[in-house]
């Protein structure tokens, strides 16, 4: 992983963090993902117009991972409603890195060097004891925080499958576009079928907000994507959830959630898995 490749990926996390934290604002959670998924489906439809179109070997890869997508904005809706937003994003995040390790090695051969393997680690402790560090005191939520296992389970599927996608696309702009519009049509139809004449009444008093999100989102996705063709899908996997930390000290400032030194020590140990990945690069 090159300097280049690890700029574009925390830039794409600090933008990740910020969608997510509009996601949670937004008190009724299906007007607020109506919103981000359906300003990503009009961003990659004017986006389509001026890329290439992908090869017909990514599409497989893109239209199951529409439905994963898909499965994941739901699982992440109910942890947003059911739990803080420093809590489940954090582990939704953070169970991700991990798995997409084992997976990349099943389906892309991609078995990561000594050096890569302990930044992978590393990081890995620092995630996971952002996520569980903020438990302490409390009673488990369990429901909260099976959504958001879920949800870190999607996320790591879908990172493979569009990382093998975006590789045989040819373009990782047509990728994103097409991957957008596809799974953006789902959302917005959903939320009509069960609102309807109540829909643009409710939509109204956030469609900047939301619109600002779903364009943080696309930014954050396509550089991931663009990242995975430049570099190997476990350290991507693994240096994109350095978004946990900017995500709990959103959730610190604004939702006034505990933050805490021991997240920062637990971002410490992420700053040490991200200078061990590089050193592998």
């Amino acid at each position: 992983m090159t300097p280049l490749v690890a700029t574009a990926v925390l830039f794409a996390a600090v933008t990740h963090a910020s969608w997510n934290a509009i996601a949670h604002r937004i008190t009724d959670k299906l007007v607020g993902f109506t919103l981000i998924s359906g300003g990503g489906l009009l961003i990659g439809l004017a986006l389509a117009v001026f890329v290439p179109f992908p090869a017909g070997g990514a599409w497989p890869y893109l239209l199951t991972s529409s439905c994963v997508h898909v499965a994941y904005y739901a699982l992440l809706m109910t942890s947003f409603r059911l739990g803080d937003f420093g809590q489940a994003y954090p582990i939704a995040r953070g169970t991700a890195p991990l798995v997409v390790t084992v997976l990349a090695a099943v389906f892309a051969h991609e078995v990561p060097g000594v050096w890569a393997a302990a930044g992978i680690a590393v990081s890995c402790v620092g995630l996971t004891g952002v996520s569980l560090w903020g438990m302490r005191g409390r009673r488990p939520n369990w429901p909260a925080i099976g959504a958001a296992a879920a949800t870190g389970l999607t996320i790591a599927t879908y990172t493979v499958i569009d990382g093998l996608g975006v590789r045989v696309s040819h373009t990782p702009l047509g990728y994103i576009a097409w991957l957008m519009a596809v799974q953006g049509v789902v959302i917005p139809a959903y939320m009509y079928a069960r609102r309807r004449g109540e829909m643009i009444r409710q939509l109204r008093p956030y469609v900047w907000l939301g619109l600002f999100g779903a364009a943080l989102s696309v930014t954050a996705y396509a550089l991931v994507l663009w990242a995975q063709t430049r570099a190997e899908l476990a350290p991507i996997a693994a240096l994109r959830e350095s978004s946990i930390i900017v995500g709990a000290a959103i959730g610190a400032v604004f939702f006034k959630e505990r933050f805490g030194a021991p997240r920062i020590a637990a971002a410490g140990l992420l700053v040490v898995g991200i200078g061990l990945m590089l050193h592998a690069g």
